[in-house]
């Protein structure tokens, strides 16, 4: 499991998350890719990425929520890569 950022706001039914910098001896580099199984810290899931945008070494990721999900909870929470 592998931190990925925190929820800065919802958005269009959307989680938009600031990722954490980008490292480039990091083992795992491809935890930011759409398609990418989110989950919060009691590891549950939480949707899946479906967008990257912004800068290239601190994006943005927009999370599709799973069902059941209720976005106004997860803003400053951080998420994690499975």
């Amino acid at each position: 499991m592998k931190r990925i950022g925190t929820v800065v706001r919802t958005a269009q039914g959307l989680a938009v998350l600031r990722a954490d910098a980008t490292d480039e001896d990091a083992t795992d580099a491809h935890s930011n890719e759409i398609g990418t199984i989110v989950l919060d810290d009691s590891l549950d899931e939480v949707g899946r990425v479906v967008d990257v945008f912004g800068p290239v070494d601190q994006p943005y990721l927009a999370v599709t929520p799973d069902a059941g999900v209720h976005l106004p909870a997860l803003v400053g929470s951080t998420l994690y890569a499975r």
